[in-house]
C-alpha cells in the first residue's frame, strides 16, 4: 500500500462520519500552523507546507480539484512566506514580525483580486464539471486560501478576515463532501481566527509609530 492510500483509509468514525488519515493529520497540522501564525512565529510556514501536501491526497479522495488546486497554491506560497519572513522583510525592531493594517489601495487589489480570481476560477470548475462538484464554493475557497496567505506573508491584519470568511464556506462544503474533520477543525479555526485577530490588531495599533514601514508597503 502506498502512503497516498494508507494517508486515505479510514481511521474511524464518529456519529455516522467517516474520518480518513489525510483528513484528521492533515489539518491538526494546519490548525498548529495558524496557532504558530498567530504567534508570528516563522514556523507556521514550513507547518502549512507539510499540511497542504497531506491535504492533496484528501482533497484528490474526495474529487476537490479546487482543493487539490488551494493546497498546491497553500505550498507555493507557504515557500514564499518562509523566505519573505526568513529574510527580515517582515522584521519589526524587536525582532518579532511586524504587523500592520494595509492601505486601501492594498485593500482593493486583495478584494479586486478574490473577485476576478473567484469568477475565473469558478468559471473554469462549470465548463469542466469533473473538476468539481461544487464548482462556485470550491473557487471562494481556493482563491480566499490564496489571499489570506498573500496578506499573512505581507503581514496584514486583513489576513485573518479573509481566513474568517474562507470558514463561513469552507465549514458547510467540507462536511458536504466527506471530509467531517475538515469541518470540524474549520470550526476551531474559526475561534483561533477571532483570537489571533484581536492579537494582530492591538499589535499593529501599538507599533504604528515605533516600527518601521515594510518594505514594499506601498506595493
Amino acid at each position: 500500500m502506498s502512503a497516498v492510500s494508507w494517508l486515505n483509509t479510514e481511521a474511524f468514525t464518529v456519529l455516522d462520519q467517516h474520518i480518513i488519515w489525510s483528513d484528521m493529520i492533515g489539518n491538526t497540522i494546519g490548525l498548529i500552523a495558524l496557532a504558530l501564525g498567530w504567534r508570528r512565529s516563522i514556523w507556521t510556514w514550513p507547518a502549512q507546507f507539510l499540511s497542504g501536501l497531506i491535504l492533496v491526497a484528501a482533497n484528490l479522495s474526495v474529487h476537490q480539484a479546487g482543493g487539490v488546486g488551494k493546497q498546491i497554491v497553500v505550498i507555493a506560497v507557504a515557500v514564499w512566506g518562509w523566505q519573505r519572513w526568513s529574510g527580515g522583510k517582515q522584521q519589526a525592531q524587536d525582532g518579532s514580525v511586524a504587523v500592520r493594517f494595509a492601505g486601501w489601495r492594498e485593500r482593493g487589489l486583495l478584494v479586486l483580486g478574490a473577485a476576478v480570481g473567484t469568477l475565473a476560477v469558478g468559471s473554469l470548475f462549470t465548463a469542466f464539471p469533473s473538476l468539481s462538484w461544487s464548482p462556485w464554493a470550491d473557487a471562494y475557497i481556493f482563491v480566499g486560501t490564496v489571499v489570506a496567505m498573500v496578506a499573512q506573508a505581507r503581514g496584514l491584519v486583513e489576513f485573518w478576515f479573509a481566513w474568517l470568511l474562507v470558514d463561513l464556506v469552507g465549514v458547510p462544503l467540507n462536511f458536504h463532501s466527506g471530509l467531517a474533520f475538515s469541518g470540524l477543525i474549520y470550526v476551531v479555526y474559526g475561534a483561533l481566527v477571532l483570537w489571533g485577530m484581536r492579537d494582530w490588531w492591538l499589535r499593529s495599533r501599538t507599533s504604528t509609530s515605533s516600527e518601521p514601514v515594510l518594505e514594499g508597503a506601498a506595493a
